[in-house]
C-alpha cells in the first residue's frame, strides 16, 4: 500500500462541460460523478514477469491503490475508462484486478476499447464493465481512445499516446514529465498506470500541456 497522495486539480471548461484535470493522471468529472481515465494496462507487468523480464511485482498493486484513494476522494460512482484498461491476455494481474473490484458494489464501469483490449467479450461480463467498441458520447464530450478528428458540435476526449513535455531544468537539464494536452476541441489524457513510458513526439495542433507533478499543475 501506498502512502495517502498529495490530489491537487485544476478545473478547465470544454464545451459546457466543468472538468478538473489532477496532478494523479485522472479527470473528474462532477456533473457526471465520474473519474476519466486512460491506459491502465492491467496485465502488463505480469505479462512481462512471464516473459522473463524483471519487472517489479507491485506495479499494478500500487496503480489500483492510487484509483482507490482518487475514487473515496472525489466520492465518484463511476469511472469512464477512455481505451486500455487491459493488455494482455488474461493473467494474474486480472484475478487482482477482480479482487480488487470487490470493494466497490455499486462503482460502475464503462470502457472504450483500445489497441489493447482484446479479452473475450465474457471476460468482460465476469468484470460487470460497459464495453464501447469506438467510442461514447455524453452530453457535447466524445469518449475515444485514439484522436480523432473533432466534429463542431463535440468535444473528444481520448488517450493512446501517453502524452509528455520536457521542461527546462538547472544548466542543460531537461525533465521529462506527464501531461494533458489541451486544444479547442480536445484533450489527450496522460497513461493512468506509472508503468508506461512517455510520448513527446506528438502534440495536437495549437494545445496547451499542462504537466504535473505531486506538488502540483502547471502550463509548460
Amino acid at each position: 500500500m501506498i502512502n495517502t497522495m498529495a490530489i491537487i486539480s485544476k478545473k478547465i471548461i470544454c464545451k459546457d462541460a466543468v472538468l478538473e484535470i489532477t496532478n494523479q493522471r485522472v479527470i473528474f468529472w462532477e456533473a457526471q460523478k465520474s473519474l476519466i481515465l486512460s491506459d491502465l494496462h492491467i496485465g502488463k507487468a505480469a505479462h512481462f514477469q512471464k516473459s522473463g523480464i524483471p519487472i517489479p511485482k507491485n506495479v499494478l498493486t500500487t496503480d489500483l491503490e492510487r484509483l482507490k484513494q482518487l475514487i473515496h476522494h472525489f466520492k465518484a460512482v463511476k469511472l469512464i475508462i477512455v481505451g486500455d484498461l487491459f493488455h494482455a491476455a488474461y493473467n494474474t494481474d486480472l484475478d487482482e484486478f477482480k479482487n480488487w473490484l470487490n470493494q466497490f458494489k455499486n462503482l460502475k464501469l464503462q470502457l472504450i476499447k483500445g489497441n489493447h483490449d482484446r479479452l473475450s467479450n465474457s471476460i468482460y461480463e465476469q468484470f460487470n464493465i460497459e464495453v464501447f467498441a469506438s467510442e461514447l458520447t455524453i452530453n457535447s464530450l466524445t469518449f475515444v481512445h485514439d484522436s480523432i478528428e473533432p466534429q463542431i458540435d463535440s468535444f473528444i476526449i481520448s488517450g493512446h499516446i501517453h502524452p509528455g513535455v520536457f521542461i527546462k531544468g538547472k544548466g542543460k537539464q531537461r525533465i521529462k514529465l506527464p501531461c494533458f494536452q489541451i486544444s479547442e476541441n480536445q484533450l489527450i489524457l496522460p497513461a493512468f498506470s506509472l508503468f508506461t513510458g512517455l510520448n513527446t513526439r506528438q502534440s495536437l495542433p495549437k494545445c496547451k500541456n499542462f504537466a504535473f507533478t505531486e506538488d502540483g499543475i502547471f502550463e509548460v
